[in-house]
């Protein structure tokens, strides 16, 4: 992936910590958004993970999702495991930096920047409903264009077809919503296709649709956001909790991986 795609930006500059062989970004959400201004024109078609202990535990166990983790401008620590055994690790400014409120964070200044979005994944009821609540929360920003993609596997004609439709809107961010690691894998398959900078948000599109409600603040502070989604959705998180808590807990906590 990377001898493939020409980047305009020094990658190296963004700082990292290795955490079970994936390079999560050490940075934090101020640092980030700047980032994203300074640098956008440059970044355009290139994508960015939005990873936690589920992608990285993932990761470790899954050599080509962990080439593409790697693959892309940066995977940042939406997971607060992650920062925190960054800063452990000696980074002490890494701090959780979650999809759903990097997503706010653009959105805020979206306006003023001009800049436009397009939403790729989730159902067109959602999309519809995210569009109208984006619109009344945000005044002036600029939706370029949304697409809910079939369950099947596009063909090559139909994904061509996507593409001339993403570029067409000149979009600046691309917000993908197909839930991991299918979205990673979409973006990585697309660097360099896409005009605009890809951002895997997950369930992010139905948090700003209002379809599931995010954790208090406190909890999110806290790092306990996990526990308030497993409350809201226990039977196919329950057990996927379990697996990949114990894993990261032994391997990045215990093993120092």
């Amino acid at each position: 992936m990377e001898n493939i795609y020409k980047r305009k930006v020094n990658k190296s500059l963004i700082p990292t910590c290795n955490i079970m062989g994936v390079n999560i970004a050490a940075i934090n959400m101020e640092w980030l958004v700047s980032y994203l201004n300074e640098n956008l024109e440059d970044i355009k078609g290139d994508y960015i993970c939005v990873s936690n202990v589920h992608t990285t535990v993932t990761s470790y166990e899954d050599a080509f999702y962990c080439a593409i983790q790697n693959g892309g401008l940066m995977a940042i620590p939406d997971g607060g495991p992650l920062s925190t055994v960054g800063q452990k690790r000696g980074h002490k400014n890494m701090e959780r930096t979650t999809g759903p409120s990097l997503m706010g964070e653009i959105f805020k200044i979206s306006a003023e920047k001009g800049y436009r979005h397009y939403f790729y994944g989730s159902k067109e009821e959602t999309l519809e409903i995210l569009k109208q609540k984006l619109e009344e929360k945000y005044q002036g920003i600029q939706i370029a264009g949304m697409y809910s993609p079939p369950f099947r596997p596009l063909t090559e004609d139909e994904d061509k077809e996507v593409v001339e439709r993403i570029n067409e809107t000149k979009p600046d961010f691309v917000w993908i919503g197909l839930g991991a690691p299918k979205q990673e894998k979409w973006m990585a398959a697309h660097q360099g296709k896409i005009d605009g900078l890809m951002l895997g948000v997950g369930a992010g599109f139905d948090y700003y649709a209002e379809n599931i409600k995010r954790a208090p603040i406190w909890m999110q502070k806290s790092n306990l956001e996990w526990l308030y989604r497993l409350m809201q959705d226990p039977k196919r998180l329950f057990k996927r909790y379990l697996n990949t808590n114990t894993k990261f807990i032994w391997n990045a906590m215990i093993r120092g991986k």
